[in-house]
Protein backbone atom coordinates (compact mmCIF):
# COMPACT_ATOMS: atom_id res chain seq x y z
CA UNK A 1 0.00 0.00 0.00
CA UNK A 2 1.83 2.94 -1.61
CA UNK A 3 0.71 6.31 0.23
CA UNK A 4 -0.49 8.96 -2.18
CA UNK A 5 2.03 11.73 -2.98
CA UNK A 6 2.57 15.43 -2.45
CA UNK A 7 2.62 16.36 -5.86
CA UNK A 8 5.24 17.37 -8.23
CA UNK A 9 6.42 20.55 -6.78
CA UNK A 10 9.11 20.01 -4.43
CA UNK A 11 7.90 20.33 -0.25
CA UNK A 12 10.06 23.44 -0.32
CA UNK A 13 10.68 25.47 3.28
CA UNK A 14 8.66 22.92 5.36
CA UNK A 15 7.96 24.85 8.57
CA UNK A 16 6.56 23.28 11.67
CA UNK A 17 4.80 25.75 14.17
CA UNK A 18 2.95 25.21 17.42
CA UNK A 19 -0.28 27.08 16.71
CA UNK A 20 -2.74 27.53 13.94
CA UNK A 21 -3.58 30.54 13.57
CA UNK A 22 0.77 30.71 12.37
CA UNK A 23 -0.15 29.08 9.31
CA UNK A 24 -1.64 32.05 8.04
CA UNK A 25 1.47 34.23 8.13
CA UNK A 26 3.58 31.45 6.54
CA UNK A 27 0.56 30.71 3.41
CA UNK A 28 0.57 34.47 2.86
CA UNK A 29 4.45 34.70 2.16
CA UNK A 30 3.95 31.74 -0.20
CA UNK A 31 4.75 28.40 1.78
CA UNK A 32 3.25 25.36 0.41
CA UNK A 33 3.76 22.85 3.02
CA UNK A 34 3.44 22.97 6.73
CA UNK A 35 2.77 20.70 9.86
CA UNK A 36 0.83 21.74 13.07
CA UNK A 37 2.95 19.95 16.23
CA UNK A 38 1.39 20.86 19.50
CA UNK A 39 2.78 18.47 21.75
CA UNK A 40 1.47 18.79 25.22
CA UNK A 41 0.15 22.66 24.52
CA UNK A 42 -3.41 21.16 23.98
CA UNK A 43 -5.74 18.59 25.20
CA UNK A 44 -9.50 17.17 24.28
CA UNK A 45 -11.56 19.66 22.61
CA UNK A 46 -9.02 22.54 22.47
CA UNK A 47 -6.67 20.05 20.92
CA UNK A 48 -9.44 19.30 18.50
CA UNK A 49 -10.64 23.21 17.70
CA UNK A 50 -6.70 23.76 16.68
CA UNK A 51 -6.72 21.10 14.44
CA UNK A 52 -10.01 22.17 12.79
CA UNK A 53 -8.74 26.04 12.57
CA UNK A 54 -5.39 24.47 11.04
CA UNK A 55 -7.42 22.18 8.55
CA UNK A 56 -9.43 25.54 7.75
CA UNK A 57 -7.03 27.80 7.25
CA UNK A 58 -4.57 25.72 4.88
CA UNK A 59 -7.30 24.33 2.73
CA UNK A 60 -8.28 28.14 2.30
CA UNK A 61 -4.40 28.86 1.24
CA UNK A 62 -4.40 25.31 -1.05
CA UNK A 63 -1.36 24.21 1.10
CA UNK A 64 -0.10 20.50 1.97
CA UNK A 65 -0.93 20.60 5.79
CA UNK A 66 0.57 17.72 8.04
CA UNK A 67 -0.84 16.96 11.40
CA UNK A 68 1.90 15.35 14.13
CA UNK A 69 0.91 12.64 16.14
CA UNK A 70 -2.79 12.93 16.31
CA UNK A 71 -3.88 10.57 13.07
CA UNK A 72 -7.33 9.81 14.38
CA UNK A 73 -7.82 13.43 15.03
CA UNK A 74 -6.58 13.49 11.40
CA UNK A 75 -9.05 10.90 9.90
CA UNK A 76 -12.07 12.57 11.68
CA UNK A 77 -11.20 16.05 9.84
CA UNK A 78 -9.66 14.74 6.92
CA UNK A 79 -6.66 16.33 6.82
CA UNK A 80 -4.50 16.52 4.06
CA UNK A 81 -1.42 14.29 5.12
CA UNK A 82 -0.07 13.57 9.17
CA UNK A 83 4.04 13.10 10.42
CA UNK A 84 4.56 10.37 12.88
CA UNK A 85 7.75 9.04 14.71
CA UNK A 86 9.20 6.26 14.68
CA UNK A 87 7.65 5.21 18.33
CA UNK A 88 4.18 6.21 17.12
CA UNK A 89 4.35 4.78 13.73
CA UNK A 90 4.48 1.72 15.73
CA UNK A 91 1.35 2.05 17.54
CA UNK A 92 -1.31 4.27 15.06
CA UNK A 93 -3.09 2.48 12.79
CA UNK A 94 -0.98 2.97 9.45
CA UNK A 95 -3.82 1.13 7.42
CA UNK A 96 -6.98 3.28 8.47
CA UNK A 97 -4.91 6.41 7.24
CA UNK A 98 -3.73 4.92 3.87
CA UNK A 99 -7.91 4.12 3.73
CA UNK A 100 -8.53 7.60 4.40
CA UNK A 101 -6.67 9.02 1.60
CA UNK A 102 -4.41 10.31 4.08
CA UNK A 103 -0.90 11.71 3.09
CA UNK A 104 1.97 9.76 5.38
CA UNK A 105 4.91 11.44 6.92
CA UNK A 106 8.30 9.34 9.09
CA UNK A 107 11.08 10.81 10.69
CA UNK A 108 14.02 8.88 10.76
CA UNK A 109 17.10 9.62 12.20
CA UNK A 110 19.44 6.25 11.39
CA UNK A 111 19.71 4.12 8.53
CA UNK A 112 18.02 1.52 10.29
CA UNK A 113 15.06 3.70 10.96
CA UNK A 114 14.78 4.49 7.00
CA UNK A 115 14.61 0.97 6.35
CA UNK A 116 11.86 0.76 8.56
CA UNK A 117 10.11 4.32 7.57
CA UNK A 118 10.04 2.70 3.78
CA UNK A 119 8.58 -0.40 4.49
CA UNK A 120 5.48 1.79 5.13
CA UNK A 121 5.70 3.33 1.64
CA UNK A 122 4.99 6.65 2.89
CA UNK A 123 4.56 10.21 0.95
CA UNK A 124 7.75 11.64 2.57
CA UNK A 125 10.76 10.46 4.95
CA UNK A 126 12.03 13.09 7.17
CA UNK A 127 16.39 12.31 8.09
CA UNK A 128 17.64 14.38 11.00
CA UNK A 129 18.78 15.96 12.70
CA UNK A 130 21.10 17.91 9.88
CA UNK A 131 22.80 19.27 12.38
CA UNK A 132 22.63 20.13 16.49
CA UNK A 133 18.41 20.80 16.82
CA UNK A 134 17.79 24.48 18.63
CA UNK A 135 14.35 23.92 19.81
CA UNK A 136 15.28 20.57 21.31
CA UNK A 137 17.95 18.30 23.70
CA UNK A 138 19.26 16.11 20.80
CA UNK A 139 18.67 12.71 21.19
CA UNK A 140 20.50 11.33 17.87
CA UNK A 141 23.94 12.08 16.88
CA UNK A 142 23.77 14.75 14.00
CA UNK A 143 23.33 13.32 10.69
CA UNK A 144 25.26 15.66 8.66
CA UNK A 145 25.49 16.45 4.83
CA UNK A 146 27.80 13.75 3.85
CA UNK A 147 25.52 10.95 5.18
CA UNK A 148 21.91 13.09 3.88
CA UNK A 149 23.74 12.46 0.56
CA UNK A 150 24.79 8.92 0.82
CA UNK A 151 21.66 8.04 2.22
CA UNK A 152 19.55 10.02 0.08
CA UNK A 153 20.91 7.56 -3.02
CA UNK A 154 18.95 4.44 -1.51
CA UNK A 155 15.73 6.40 -0.73
CA UNK A 156 13.05 5.89 -2.85
CA UNK A 157 10.93 8.83 -1.75
CA UNK A 158 11.07 12.71 -1.16
CA UNK A 159 13.35 13.47 1.76
CA UNK A 160 12.71 16.57 3.98
CA UNK A 161 15.72 17.53 6.19
CA UNK A 162 14.92 18.72 9.49
CA UNK A 163 17.24 19.61 12.15
CA UNK A 164 19.57 22.68 13.39
CA UNK A 165 18.69 24.14 9.69
CA UNK A 166 19.36 27.98 9.92
CA UNK A 167 19.39 31.15 7.39
CA UNK A 168 23.28 30.48 7.87
CA UNK A 169 23.36 26.70 6.88
CA UNK A 170 20.54 26.25 4.84
CA UNK A 171 22.15 26.41 1.41
CA UNK A 172 24.65 23.51 2.38
CA UNK A 173 21.79 21.43 2.67
CA UNK A 174 19.93 22.50 -0.47
CA UNK A 175 23.11 22.02 -2.72
CA UNK A 176 22.95 18.84 -1.94
CA UNK A 177 19.44 18.46 -3.88
CA UNK A 178 18.61 15.45 -1.87
CA UNK A 179 15.92 16.80 -0.24
CA UNK A 180 12.30 18.26 -1.50
CA UNK A 181 11.66 19.86 1.71
CA UNK A 182 13.49 21.11 4.76
CA UNK A 183 11.74 21.75 7.63
CA UNK A 184 12.21 24.63 9.85
CA UNK A 185 11.26 25.31 13.37
CA UNK A 186 12.97 28.48 14.98
CA UNK A 187 14.41 29.94 11.80
CA UNK A 188 10.85 31.20 10.76
CA UNK A 189 9.85 32.86 13.84
CA UNK A 190 10.96 36.03 15.28
CA UNK A 191 10.16 36.70 18.83
CA UNK A 192 8.28 33.54 18.79
CA UNK A 193 5.72 34.70 16.35
CA UNK A 194 5.94 34.27 12.05
CA UNK A 195 8.70 36.52 10.47
CA UNK A 196 7.52 36.66 6.67
CA UNK A 197 10.97 38.68 6.25
CA UNK A 198 12.82 35.61 7.39
CA UNK A 199 10.42 32.56 5.86
CA UNK A 200 10.79 34.56 2.46
CA UNK A 201 14.46 34.58 2.94
CA UNK A 202 14.62 30.93 3.19
CA UNK A 203 12.11 30.09 0.78
CA UNK A 204 14.35 32.03 -1.85
CA UNK A 205 17.66 30.29 -0.95
CA UNK A 206 15.66 26.96 -1.38
CA UNK A 207 14.90 28.09 -4.87
CA UNK A 208 18.54 29.24 -5.71
CA UNK A 209 20.04 26.09 -4.35
CA UNK A 210 18.06 23.17 -4.30
CA UNK A 211 16.43 22.63 -7.68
Amino acid sequence: MRFLDCGTKPLGIYPVVDRAYKLEALYQAGITTAQLRTKDKFKGQALEDEVIEAIKISKHYKARFFLNDFWELGIKHKVYGIHLGQEDIQEADVEAIYRAGIRLGISTHTRDEIEIAMAFEPSYLAIGPIYEPISKKLVYDPVGIEDLKHWAKNVTYPIVAIGGITIENIKDVAQTKAASGIAMISDVLEGGEVSQKRTTALMRVFEKYAR
